[in-house]
């Protein structure tokens, strides 16, 4: 039996290692980083709507930048 920790591990792990070896231009941006976050999110679909997904996959863009940040 697999726990679905290790299962995610074990996709992402391969997932990123077959990407960063197809792909010259995620090698290079990715270079000593990580190709995926840490985290990840589990639920049975049987009690999650679409509305849930759609927002969850909406909340995992990345903030618009403040074109009105300044250092003072």
């Amino acid at each position: 039996m697999l726990s679905v920790s290790r299962a995610v591990q074990y996709l992402k792990g391969k997932s990123s290692h077959k990407l960063l070896t197809e792909y010259q231009s995620l090698r290079k941006r990715y270079w000593g980083q990580h190709l995926w976050s840490r985290g990840y999110w589990v639920a049975t679909s049987g009690n999650v709507t679409d509305e849930v997904w759609k927002k969850y996959i909406e909340d995992q863009k990345p903030e618009e930048p403040d074109d009105n940040f300044k250092v003072v």
